[in-house]
């Protein structure tokens, strides 16, 4: 088993970009958060995005907002925090010619520098600077005063400073705060692909709904087995979160700790972790990076719409929005 190298505060040096211009490219949520953080930490932030509500947002909320080629020309590190699917085509076209010796291209997650959908020139330096949180909670976070784990890479080191330039960054948003993990781009990029598509959204959304499927077609309340199977997760994970699993078998019932001890294994089998790891094979190979850039760029999304289309009537989720809405706050 191996380890991995944690660093703080003091492991990074924020001058690294006194001088420096960072383009943040795209300014969703992760965009509008890296941002905002970096911006707060003195750091000059410049955005690039295309027209539309994104640039508009950018624009009011006070940054310099410019095309991607025009950013990516003035910057001297490029992070690009677009989805995933338009790195390739964006850094393609607008990008790579703007790519100097000397420059750096960032990233938050590894996908399209693992998977060949960018292959940088020789002269730059190419990192990764990933926050392990959603872009609100890391935004909080940083308000708060600390802010959330995150995960620096080197996968180009021209300049012979990609690390500190990484952590430069990392210490911008406040992540060298709460810890930030040294890895590799495959590292973080297959274990990400790997926790969602298993864990933490495929394995846990399956569960979900397979629970709260045979309480139904055995009979019971749709709204009762709404909050056992799919409400109540969420203080689980909580109590996961604050302390680790230990911590969270000793705050629930003896019932319900000898009931996971008792029935968990016969539900997660070893042949689920068998599968897991075919998943695994399935990532590390490229085989699902290719399947989801054919899904959108030949398929156009049709099968991912009809997917999130079907999942909006599912009975969970028609139980779940019922069930919301009978305990929202009035007035």
């Amino acid at each position: 088993m191996s380890s991995v190298k944690i660093l703080h505060d003091n492991d990074a040096d924020a001058s690294v970009l006194v001088g420096k211009t960072v383009a943040v490219i795209g300014y969703g949520s992760q965009g509008c958060a890296q941002a905002n953080c970096m911006r707060d930490s003195g750091v000059h932030v410049i955005i690039g995005s295309r027209k539309g509500p994104s640039f508009d947002r950018a624009v009011a909320d006070g940054f310099e907002t410019m095309s991607f080629s025009e950013a990516a020309a003035k910057a001297d590190v490029i992070h690009m925090l677009l989805p995933d699917e338009f790195h390739g085509p964006v850094f393609a076209e607008d990008i790579k010619q703007h790519m100097t010796p000397g420059k750096t291209l960032s990233c938050s997650h590894g996908f399209n520098i693992v998977f060949g959908e960018i292959v940088p020139p020789a002269g730059c330096d190419v990192i990764m600077v990933a926050p392990k949180s959603p872009a609100t909670e890391e935004r909080k976070a940083y308000l708060a005063g600390f802010g959330v784990p995150g995960l620096v890479a080197v996968k180009q080191d021209a300049t012979g400073k990609a690390l500190q330039t990484a952590l430069a960054m990392a210490k911008a948003m406040g992540f060298t705060r709460a810890g930030v993990l040294e890895c590799t781009f495959e590292q973080e990029t297959y274990e990400d692909l790997f926790g969602e598509q298993n864990v933490l959204c495929g394995g846990c959304v399956d569960l979900m709904k397979y629970g709260f499927e045979t309480l139904v077609e055995a009979g019971y309340p749709p709204e009762m087995a709404y909050f056992e199977c799919i409400h109540e997760l969420k203080l689980i994970v909580d109590l996961v979160f604050e302390g680790g699993i230990q911590k969270m078998n000793k705050v629930i019932s003896n019932t319900a700790e000898f009931g996971e001890y008792y029935n968990g294994p016969k539900i997660i089998t070893p042949d689920v972790k068998e599968r897991m790891k075919e998943s695994l094979k399935r990532i590390e190979s490229g085989e699902f990076a290719r399947t989801f850039l054919n899904e959108i760029r030949v398929n156009k999304s049709a099968n991912l719409l009809k997917a999130r289309e079907d999942l909006g009537s599912h009975i969970a989720e028609v139980t779940g929005a019922k069930i919301r809405s009978l305990f929202e706050r009035k007035g």
